[in-house]
């Protein structure tokens, strides 16, 4: 199959991914939805609701403040494959539902982040954004130097996908000849910080 799926990738005159929670586990960052995950501890309408943001910033802010912690993570060799086949011109673009900015710092280059960005936060009242290192958390909720309330620059519920990330995906879903899809479950069994290098490693050896 890792054969196969190097040949496939190898092929392509226009390849994205599409990655989930299944690519960042690798790195500690919790699937939020597991079991185990943030949401079975916080009530989601309550703590993940946009109308619940806008009642008691604080309050959902402490919440916030866990979910960022635990995405202080590194990328994996998963997201570093990703950036290479992007440098190698195998794979146009990320298409990403996560909001950790791991496939950032890991060098690709083309990353659409369907569900915004949880290290950067933005300023409901005058739009300014900065790095989520930037900010004061001990005081809640924290506050832009305009005075308004910071919030992450990602999507909470009840709030619509980001217009720009939404059409740019549609014209490259449109336009692509492959996708792969790095989510949870597996087409390829096993960790794909183990498989997607071994990928790159097969498409080398291919097209040496």
């Amino acid at each position: 199959m890792i054969k196969k799926a190097a040949e496939d990738i190898s092929k392509a005159k226009m390849g994205i991914a599409l990655t989930g929670a299944g690519i960042s586990t690798e790195s500690g960052i919790p699937d939020f939805r597991s079991k185990d995950g943030l949401w079975s501890r916080y009530d989601i309408n309550e703590y993940g609701h946009i109308d619940s943001f806008k009642k008691n910033p604080a309050k959902v802010w402490t919440m916030l403040r866990e979910m960022i912690s635990l995405m202080n993570a590194e990328p994996n060799p998963a997201h570093y494959a990703l950036a290479e086949l992007e440098k190698m011109g195998y794979i146009n673009a990320v298409i990403t539902q996560n909001v950790d900015n791991l496939h950032q710092e890991a060098g690709s280059k083309n990353v659409i982040e369907f569900h915004g960005n949880f290290k950067r936060v933005v300023c409901t009242r005058c739009g300014k954004k900065k790095g989520v290192d930037k900010i004061d958390m001990e005081n809640l909720p924290p506050m832009c130097e305009c005075g308004g309330i910071l919030k992450p620059d990602g999507i909470f519920f009840g709030e619509a996908i980001p217009r720009n990330a939404y059409l740019k995906s549609v014209a490259l879903a449109t336009k692509c000849d492959l996708m792969t899809g790095i989510v949870s479950d597996y087409i390829i069994e096993g960790k794909a910080g183990e498989i997607l290098p071994k990928i790159v490693e097969e498409i080398k050896s291919i097209t040496s």
